[in-house]
């Protein structure tokens, strides 16, 4: 079914203009979203670094849930988009309603599951993440508005995630950002000026995580977009497989985060709390880096989509080979600066704590030696499910969190001691790109030749 003249407009965009152009353009809204989302933890972090150690490593132990519901969120907005993205490009704009609003009510239901749960298992869960008996206090106090705001952030993604692949990352980019400014302008006023402390941080993130759900809400179906409607809600075996098929990727990668966050909390909690609070840093100063590599990705992602779904398969490889360049430059500079100035990153969320600086800026500089990898592996793993390479893309985007990480965690750890946790990251990071290289190389040289699906 062909949809309104401004979705067909999109359409012929989507699949004539040049697509360096289009790739770039689609990418600075995309790129504004991630680094505004790594913001809403900044923000927590360099404000609640000036309480304690404590509550710090607090918000450590409480990411790897954040984690958890970031990856069941991006299962449902990466796997719905996907669909959304392959369907406009075939012009069927009423099976790609029904799948929105299937994906965003599935989602937020998710959600509210999840913070039940939560809530009646705080103590057990926090334990299991690493938390220890002094940390603990605060990890409760800063988990309890994270639960409440749980569903309101899982809508928040899953509605980024389809207005990208959708074409319409400025919307998203508004939505994302009104959240961030808010949540910015909340944290010291609650954390400080009302006396909340790190319960503050936690109140603050889920207010901002509300007001940004319901302004993307309001925005969906404008420039073209699809609208979400209740009664379009209409689920069914076959959209749930779509789901997975498309949403797999991204589950593996962000719940493997959470896992190797999990095992990183307890296996540096055994070095104290000094131990936990650097690596909570060090991952909000890679996020930050790693934000804008994802965005510029993110902008890959539609193209891709649209021309896969149109069978303009030469485009696809064009937009793939120009944003592994583009991406790899990026982290290249990115890693060379992070290596410099590691020590003042760390220290400007926790100067007071010269043992957490200490151990921040190793970890950072580990880190950063095996940075300039990341383009071409995140690239890789975009490509993969959005071309519907669904187990590939498993494997791929299982790999550096799961499949190398965590051997390497505990191997590491068993042979080095400290130092293994330390270099965990760099070793899993350069074992992922040697995976990425022959993956890509197979699917770019059989595209076009073998039968698509939806």
């Amino acid at each position: 079914m062909r949809g309104t003249a401004a979705q067909h407009d999109k359409f012929v965009r989507m699949t004539t203009e040049p697509v360096g152009k289009l790739v770039t353009e689609l990418a600075v809204p995309s790129i504004v979203s991630m680094l505004v989302t790594a913001l809403y933890n900044i923000a927590d972090t360099f404000f609640v670094g000036r309480l304690n150690t404590q509550s710090v490593a607090a918000l450590g132990i409480v990411f790897a849930y954040m984690t958890l519901i970031q990856a069941i969120s991006m299962f449902f907005g990466q796997g719905s988009g996907n669909y959304i993205s392959r369907a406009l490009g075939r012009e069927e704009t009423e099976g790609a309603g029904v799948m929105a609003s299937v994906g965003l009510v599935s989602s937020v239901g998710t959600g509210l599951l999840l913070s039940f749960v939560g809530f009646i298992a705080m103590d057990p869960i926090l334990h299991f993440f690493g938390s220890t008996p002094t940390i603990l206090p605060f990890a409760r106090d800063y988990f309890t508005y994270i639960l409440i705001g749980a569903p309101f952030i899982m809508g928040c993604f899953t509605m980024n995630n389809q207005m990208r692949h959708q074409g319409n990352a400025m919307l998203s980019m508004i939505g994302i950002a009104s959240g961030a400014v808010l949540n910015i302008a909340l944290d010291p006023l609650l954390i400080f000026h009302f006396g909340m402390g790190v319960k503050g941080a936690g109140l603050a993130t889920a207010i901002s995580q509300a007001a940004g759900f319901f302004v993307m809400l309001s925005l969906s179906g404008k420039r073209g977009g699809i609208r979400i409607r209740l009664d379009n809600f209409r689920p069914s075996r076959t959209l749930y497989r779509d789901i997975a098929a498309g949403g797999l990727p991204s589950l593996a990668r962000q719940g493997l985060l959470s896992i190797a966050a999990i095992c990183l909390n307890q296996m540096a909690a055994r070095y104290g709390d000094e131990s936990v609070a650097a690596f909570s840093i060090v991952s909000r100063v890679t996020m930050i880096a790693s934000a804008a590599m994802i965005g510029y990705g993110q902008g890959f992602q539609p193209v891709c989509g649209f021309n896969f779904g149109a069978g303009k398969f030469d485009r696809v490889r064009k937009a793939f080979r120009y944003g592994c360049i583009v991406s790899t430059i990026y982290c290249l500079v990115l890693a060379v600066l992070g290596f410099i100035f590691a020590g003042g990153l760390v220290s400007t969320f926790r100067a007071d704590d010269a043992e957490v600086v200490r151990i921040g800026s190793r970890v950072l500089r580990f880190q950063c030696i095996s940075f300039p990898l990341s383009g071409f592996v995140v690239m890789s793993n975009m490509y993969l499910q959005n071309i519907r390479r669904t187990w590939p893309a498993v494997i791929m985007a299982s790999a550096r969190q799961g499949i190398f990480f965590l051997p390497a965690l505990f191997i590491g750890h068993w042979i080095l001691g400290f130092l293994g946790l330390e270099i965990a990251q760099t070793v899993s990071d350069a074992l992922s790109f040697c995976l990425a290289i022959p993956l890509c190389a197979s699917a770019l040289k059989s595209m076009g030749k073998e039968p698509t699906t939806n």
